[in-house]
């Protein structure tokens, strides 16, 4: 494979799975437990959103195919997305969004650090301000998942069915491929199996002193960055494109 053709894939997986959490951060809006969390959740959704935008605008400058970052979010279907399983789980409650969006913050965060240092500038560049935003995000919800663990019964045992829904979906966090392994040589990227052990620690920080215990290994969920997704990322992408696809051609 190519670099380019490298580069573009890996961009676009960094892309969709900000976006796609993105999302579901902002379906919160409005209907946030309090109003400063309602506020927090959608300014985590905007970071992301920023995110995503700068991996998509280096994406379609990659291809060169006219192609905009709106194209790349909003004309293409679930089996073109490649984002991880995890973040386009339903939201369910309060607690089982703070669970989703800690387990991939802890995970990106760790990644965007490493980023830092890529050769490529306009990863490096996005990384630098990615990594300061994920800090914050996986710190605030780390704090909530301590106060829902080590609060009422029922917080309790609500956050640890989180844990234990959303627990198979961490492995495929650190899955990669060929093009990868590609771009780890040329040190554009880190190689993100070597982030797996410090993820460990910080993860089961924030779960011990919640009171909550990690669930068995079992099942694990796979696929995602290939285009092998749940049944709910079809349902999320019909709302979260409906407009540019119901007016192609409208401009904002």
């Amino acid at each position: 494979m190519g670099m380019n053709e490298a580069l573009f894939t890996f961009s676009v997986r960094q892309a969709d799975s900000a976006l796609v959490l993105a999302q579901r951060l902002c379906e919160w809006c409005g209907h946030g437990p309090v109003l400063e969390e309602d506020i927090a959740m959608s300014n985590m959704g905007l970071d992301l959103i920023g995110q995503s935008r700068g991996y998509y605008s280096y994406a379609a400058n990659i291809e060169g195919g006219g192609r905009s970052e709106d194209d790349l979010a909003f004309h293409r279907n679930e089996r073109e997305f490649m984002n991880r399983c995890l973040v386009e789980q339903p939201n369910g409650d309060f607690g089982h969004t703070m669970m989703r969006s800690f387990f991939y913050s802890a995970f990106s965060a760790l990644q965007h650090r490493e980023l830092r240092s890529s050769t490529d500038e306009t990863i490096s560049g996005v990384a630098q301000k990615a990594w300061k935003e994920l800090q914050y995000h996986a710190r605030h919800t780390g704090q909530w998942i301590v106060r829902l663990g080590d609060g009422t019964e029922e917080s309790h045992q609500r956050i640890q069915s989180s844990l234990d829904e959303l627990w198979s979906f961490t492995e495929e966090l650190f899955d990669t491929d060929r093009i990868d392994e590609q771009l780890v040589s040329e040190g554009i990227i880190c190689d993100i199996g070597l982030l797996k052990p410090e993820w460990d620690v910080m993860v089961n920080d924030v779960l011990h002193a919640a009171g909550l215990v990690v669930p068995p290994k079992g099942y694990r969920s796979k696929g995602g960055m290939h285009g092998v997704h749940t049944e709910y990322l079809g349902h999320m992408l019909s709302e979260m494109q409906y407009l540019p696809r119901a007016y192609p051609d409208a401009r904002w």
